[in-house]
């Protein structure tokens, strides 16, 4: 690799980090290869891209991946598609520094290159637990009291009178303990 080709990388990689310095979505994973998150976290229809350097980039192709764990729940002819989109734009680039560009390039097109994707919606967890057990409608199930010993149900209706409710008075405080235990100043 020539001086030219590694003074190319390096600005670059300066201006990656200066750009996407303290944006979540962007993610250094070694000083030749970076990850993008293109949509906000729980968007259905966001993805990731992964773009590492070869040793001639940028007078050769960047290797895009879209095989992020992230990545799991988009169709692989989605994947593609995105990727065959990506490959344009690399041909466009080739002997330039096009990192920044392929990350803006799938921001703006985010929606195009998702319109495919079927948006799976995620059952709630409640469903599969009640496997066997007949589905009983919430305004169906009976609200349970809580259950209280023999020892606090005898506390409790000390406390109280016949109604449940406290004696008149319960949380007064004695003005004349207060008054002996004032400041010494009073004195």
């Amino acid at each position: 690799m020539t001086n030219r080709f590694l003074c190319v990388l390096q600005m670059e990689l300066e201006a990656l980090r200066s750009i996407y310095e303290g944006d979540l979505c962007f993610r250094e994973l070694s000083p030749v290869s970076f990850q993008y998150r293109i949509g906000e976290n729980g968007d259905p229809k966001a993805f990731l891209i992964e773009v590492s350097w070869p040793e001639t980039y940028p007078q050769t192709a960047p290797v895009i991946s879209m095989d992020a764990f992230f990545n799991n729940t988009i169709s692989s002819t989605v994947k593609q598609s995105i990727l065959d989109k990506l490959m344009v734009e690399v041909e466009a680039n080739l002997g330039t520094a096009m990192t920044y560009t392929l990350f803006e390039y799938a921001k703006d097109n985010k929606e195009l290159f998702m319109e495919n994707q079927p948006v799976n919606t995620v059952t709630s967890a409640s469903n599969s637990i009640a496997i066997g057990t007949p589905d009983v409608p919430a305004s169906k199930k009976k609200d349970k009291k809580e259950q209280l010993s023999k020892t606090q149900k005898r506390k409790l209706a000390d406390k109280t009178d016949h109604k449940g409710e406290l004696p008149r008075g319960w949380n007064w405080v004695d003005v004349i303990k207060l008054s002996k235990t004032g400041s010494k100043d009073d004195e």
